[in-house]
């Protein structure tokens, strides 16, 4: 998934709400609302949260709840994360995506939660087995 989609880009003047710079998942959202003037009641509908949350998202004062990233990442288009260096930052950014708690991702990939948990933090290398497992999900992800 690309960082920016440079499609929601325009040479039209930008509406003063605009975000000035695109740094976090609330800027993105409301880039993402401005462009084709969409009201934050019908952004919340497309995700699946109320305007309130959008509200408070697009301002920064709260981040996304990992079961409504799906939707975010649906209207967007795109995932709004930079590129996975690595395994524990592939695995991070799976959950995300898929909106699944540690645990979930955890049975989901038929292995053990403290394995996702050390794998996440660096803290410990995989099974052969379990490293497998991971990787075949992380490429048909």
């Amino acid at each position: 998934m690309p960082f920016c989609d440079s499609s929601l880009c325009s040479s039209r003047p930008k509406p003063p709400a605009y975000p000035q710079a695109i740094n976090t998942s609330g800027d993105y959202l409301r880039k993402r609302r401005l462009n084709p003037k969409l009201l934050q009641k019908q952004v919340a509908e497309l995700i699946g949260v109320n305007a309130i949350t959008v509200c408070n998202r697009e301002s920064n004062r709260t981040v996304p709840l990992l079961r409504s990233v799906p939707g975010i990442i649906r209207l967007l288009g795109y995932g709004p994360f930079p590129p996975a260096e690595n395994l524990p930052e592939q695995l991070i950014i799976a959950h995300k995506v898929l909106g699944l708690s540690r645990k979930k991702l955890a049975e989901k990939l038929g292995i053990d939660e403290s394995t996702l948990r050390n794998c996440e933090a660096h803290r410990r290398q995989p099974t052969r087995k379990s490293l497998a497992t991971i990787q075949s999900f992380l490429t048909e992800l």
